[in-house]
């Protein structure tokens, strides 16, 4: 199958293209840093390309998108723009497949793996501040994507965390309980819709039950670094 990977460069986007590769496709690996891109193999093509100017798509049979941009307090367009180029391009291109990367926290909920620190004081907090532009870019990418008339997939992670194995992973209809998702088992995620009908015109969430962090062990690499 001949796939586009948006975002490639990323910590899912990598995994995702080694993935495709590793199951025989043929890669289109889109980013903006080509040079420092560390995938390489047969089938893999790398494109240098600001998706939000442009989207080589053309050829594709199914557009993987995993772009994504730290939290700010400025606002975001990337997820809107990008989108919007996107579809343009994949209409033109008679392309029809898209998957692209959201987050539970567009549509925060009480999460029952969450406990009160993450459902009463860090969701409500990380979403109100540093997320707030965002996740309103990322819910403006949703509905764009929605209303694109195309064979669209929405796919929400939790908590994102680098592990190099792929788990059985959870899907459920567009919330989850999870807490957390490892980047090995969102990239698999992507990868399987590529072939997948089962989630088309759906938004699913996709968590990762064996091997995940403990809320503490997550805050406390992401404030001292371990």
């Amino acid at each position: 199958m001949r796939i586009v990977v948006l975002g490639a460069n990323g910590g899912t986007g990598r995994r995702l293209v080694q993935q495709a590769l590793d199951a025989g496709h043929e890669v289109r690996a889109v980013t903006r840093q080509p040079q420092s891109f560390p995938v390489s193999g047969p089938g893999l093509e790398v494109v240098a390309a600001d998706v939000t100017v442009e989207a080589p798509v053309g050829g594709a049979e199914v557009v993987l998108s995993t772009l994504g941009v730290p939290f700010t307090r400025q606002p975001v367009m990337l997820y809107s723009r990008s989108t919007a180029t996107v579809l343009a391009a994949m209409r033109r291109a008679s392309v029809r497949r898209l998957v692209v990367v959201s987050s539970s926290a567009t549509e925060p909920h009480h999460h029952a793996e969450g406990g009160f620190l993450l459902n009463r004081v860090i969701q409500p907090l990380v979403t109100a501040t540093i997320g707030r532009t965002t996740y309103d870019d990322m819910r403006v990418m949703e509905a764009l994507v929605r209303d694109s008339n195309l064979d669209w997939t929405i796919v929400r992670p939790s908590g994102l965390f680098d592990s190099d194995n792929i788990t059985r992973y959870r899907l459920s209809e567009n919330r989850a309980d999870g807490v957390f998702t490892s980047r090995a088992d969102l990239a698999a995620c992507l990868l399987a819709q590529a072939t997948d009908t089962a989630w088309v015109d759906r938004t699913v969430a996709v968590t990762t039950a064996e091997g995940a962090p403990t809320l503490w062990a997550m805050l406390r690499r992401e404030a001292f670094g371990k």
